[in-house]
């Protein structure tokens, strides 16, 4: 295997931001008298981005675009005083972290996150400057699976894809791998689970985030 770097999903690989996403769009659900879910049914709500959680998570029934962005807007809010409630890197992060950065591998994180969020998420949890970029979703721009983000940020690295292992805990994240040419890392710990990743085209499935180092 010849790659020499790597891009990181956020939520659900680096870190498990999960109570705090379902904490946030409950609250939005709750404040309109909608029935709220589950954590765990935010596994599945989660990945294609803000607008796409509020879709998935408010009621079928309601299409309606002025309320819809109005939830959308909500939940933006009420995340941004929510965000660091309860989130933390997953076990191993921050050890797999400073053995790559030891090794001198380029690192990159990729979201749909809004970009500013992301930029402000990542320096808050790796304060330490292990990413190369750090890039979210831009306004009007293209959002995983989308190849486009990941060969910017591959370029950014000075890197062909080839060279690149992507790693996530979703399809999005390996449909996206694979239309980029770059090699799948599954993370199984994420939110989804190895079927999932399987199917989607991971190249190789990762139990723990200690394993990362090994591949370099």
């Amino acid at each position: 295997m010849s790659s020499k770097g790597i891009i990181f999903d956020l939520d659900g690989t680096l870190l498990n931001t999960l109570q705090d996403l379902a904490d946030t769009v409950n609250s939005v659900l709750g404040s309109r008298g909608w029935p709220q879910h589950p954590v765990d049914a935010y596994r599945l709500f989660v990945g294609d981005g803000l607008t796409m959680l509020i879709r998935r998570a408010v009621p079928e029934a309601v299409q309606d675009q002025v309320l819809l962005n109005e939830c959308i807007q909500a939940a933006r809010e009420e995340y941004s005083r929510r965000w660091a409630n309860k989130t933390a890197p997953y076990p191993g992060v921050l050890h797999t972290l400073d053995a790559l950065d030891r090794k001198g591998v380029p690192m990159a994180v990729l979201s749909n996150k809004p970009h500013e969020a992301t930029v402000h998420t990542v320096g808050h949890f790796f304060p330490d400057g292990y990413f190369q970029v750090v890039q979210g979703a831009l306004p009007n721009g293209a959002v995983k699976p989308d190849p486009e983000p990941a060969l910017e940020v591959a370029a950014r690295m000075g890197l062909k894809p080839h060279q690149v292992y992507f790693l996530g805990d979703s399809n999005v994240d390996m449909f996206t791998a694979n239309s980029a040419g770059m090699i799948a890392l599954g993370a199984a710990w994420g939110f989804r689970g190895t079927e999932e990743l399987l199917k989607a085209g991971a190249h190789y499935i990762l139990e723990n985030p200690k394993e990362i180092p090994g591949y370099f």
